[in-house]
């Protein structure tokens, strides 16, 4: 007799393997995300019963009698003492299915994670934006929520989360936390933002910037003496200002572009290297912090020049993606080869590891 499909069952199991992601389907067996490569669960091809009654299980009670009618939603579940789970319901082909992402009780610290040692005071701002940036599945929510409780742990503030749905829950330490979910306690990104502006705070986080209109009322944050972190699906510095500048009508770019130059503290765009010696994954940063030079660049539309400010500054804690993976290298952290695999410019990091182009102070860590 074919044993039933329990989802709690199924879910304490995958988080003991230090899965990250797990994928249900109809007619396929789970699958799990870990370390990045994707390996099929040892368990039999789920029918649609089986997805239709993991959803009734999980979903929480204010849409699980419409969840079977719907699209696309997201939601979070918990299994106490275990792990809280951030859930995507959609359909493939008429049939559902889901992508759980595992979103473990502990916040790692920023040295627990090997980011650069210059986080925290890149984060040490008073007012402004900080972007994280990166592809899907890059580490970009653990790093903001280490942020986060970096300045929680460390300074007296109200800081203000905005997110669909809330991933990581922070408890109140040096600062208080208000932590708001789309759909439940504000109806959008950008109204949440407008509404936090009268709640006192001093650091608002905004899940993911998606549009024009979240776009202005961060931008419209940090103008007004608070620091907005978020989050965009970008690869690096120059993707990033382009990005946020091509949100808006042509006519309105240049203002833009002032806007952001004298707004945009810093951003970080990240990725996550595999190290088959150590069997687990490190985050390589390229770091982009915002001087006159850059603000220059920014306003008159020359973006790309700023690659090579990356490439040579040597004193305002500027890091390009090469220099953090040769760091990561210098520490036996990864191999050369996996360097490579994951370099935006494999000819500068191949030079690089010969000796010939030295560049920023990282090389030296």
């Amino acid at each position: 007799m074919e044993e039933i499909f329990s989802i709690i069952q199924f879910l304490r199991q995958a988080v003991k393997t230090g899965a990250s992601d797990e994928h249900l389907m109809v007619g396929h067996s789970p699958y799990l995300r870990i370390n990045g490569f994707i390996k099929k669960a040892n368990i039999h091809p789920l029918s649609k019963e089986d997805i239709d009654n993991a959803i009734l299980d999980i979903a929480p009670t204010i849409i699980r009698d419409k969840i079977l009618t719907l699209c696309d939603v997201d939601f979070m579940y918990e299994i106490k003492g275990c792990s809280r789970f951030r859930i995507n319901y959609n359909r493939q082909l008429g049939m559902p299915a889901l992508v759980i992402r595992n979103i473990p009780y502990n916040i790692p610290s920023l040295k627990t994670l090997n980011l650069p040692d210059m986080m925290p005071s890149i984060i040490n701002q008073p007012n402004g934006i900080i972007l994280v940036t990166g592809p899907t599945g890059c580490g970009k929510s653990t790093t903001i929520a280490s942020l986060i409780n970096h300045i929680n742990e460390t300074k007296a503030k109200h800081i203000i989360t905005l997110e669909d749905p809330v991933e990581y829950v922070f408890e109140c330490k040096n600062s208080i936390l208000s932590q708001r979910q789309l759909g439940v306690d504000t109806k959008s990104f950008a109204d949440g933002i407008k509404y936090a502006l009268r709640q006192d705070p001093d650091v608002i986080f905004i899940g993911e910037i998606r549009d024009s209109e979240t776009m202005s009322a961060a931008l419209k944050a940090a103008e007004t003496g608070h620091l907005v972190l978020s989050t965009l699906h970008t690869n690096d510095a120059v993707q990033t200002i382009n990005r946020i500048v091509n949100m808006f009508d042509e006519a309105n770019r240049y203002l833009i572009r002032k806007q952001l130059a004298d707004t945009l503290r810093a951003t970080i765009a990240q990725k996550l290297v595999y190290s088959e010696k150590l069997q687990k994954r490190f985050p390589a940063c390229e770091i982009m912090v915002v001087t006159s030079t850059v603000k220059d660049y920014i306003i008159k539309d020359n973006t790309e020049k700023i690659y090579d400010i990356l490439r040579d500054n040597n004193i305002d804690d500027m890091i390009t993606m090469n220099s953090s993976l040769v760091s990561l290298v210098n520490k036996e952290l990864i191999s050369q080869e996996e360097a490579i695999d994951s370099s935006n410019d494999v000819p500068e990091l191949e030079k690089i590891f010969r000796g010939v182009y030295v560049g920023t102070k990282a090389y030296y860590e």
